[in-house]
This record gives structure tokens, C-alpha cells and sequence, in this order.
């Protein structure tokens, strides 16, 4: 089991009351396994299933496996018109 900083920002800091998370995943665990433990957490109310994640600055796929060593942040809606 190892470690991942996840990075907050706006609703998602707020919700949490911390700009980042530390959450603990498997080996080989994907961006919905996050997903699903970030949602596991009091507070997560806000987070839906499809929420966005970043991986090293890039958008993250659903499948995509997340290592300890990645900048991960959890991307918040953004309203606009």
C-alpha cells in the first residue's frame, strides 16, 4: 500500500476544509479506484464518480493507473457562459 497527495482547489478545498489529501491506494490502482477512496472520505459529497483528475498536469483516464510518484489533483466544475 502506498501514498498519493491529491491537490485541491476551489468547491473541492472547501468541501475538504485542505488544499491536499493524502490518500492510500494499491499497487496498480486506476484514477476510479481514487476516485471511489476520495468519495469514501467525509466531506466528499461534491465529488461525483466522473470527476476530472490530472496526472502530471494532464487530464487522467478513468483506467489509468496512478503511481506515488505523480502530481495528482482533483480538477473542480467549472460553471461559465
Amino acid at each position: 500500500m502506498s501514498t498519493v497527495t491529491v491537490q485541491l482547489f476551489a468547491s473541492y478545498a472547501e468541501s475538504f476544509g485542505t488544499t491536499a489529501l493524502q490518500i492510500p491506494i494499491k499497487a496498480g490502482a486506476s484514477v476510479s479506484d481514487l476516485i471511489g477512496a476520495i468519495r469514501a472520505l467525509p466531506g466528499s459529497e461534491i465529488v461525483r464518480e466522473s470527476a476530472r483528475v490530472a496526472i502530471n498536469r494532464q487530464f487522467a483516464f478513468p483506467d489509468q493507473v496512478v503511481d506515488p510518484s505523480d502530481e495528482i489533483a482533483l480538477i473542480p466544475p467549472v460553471a461559465g457562459g
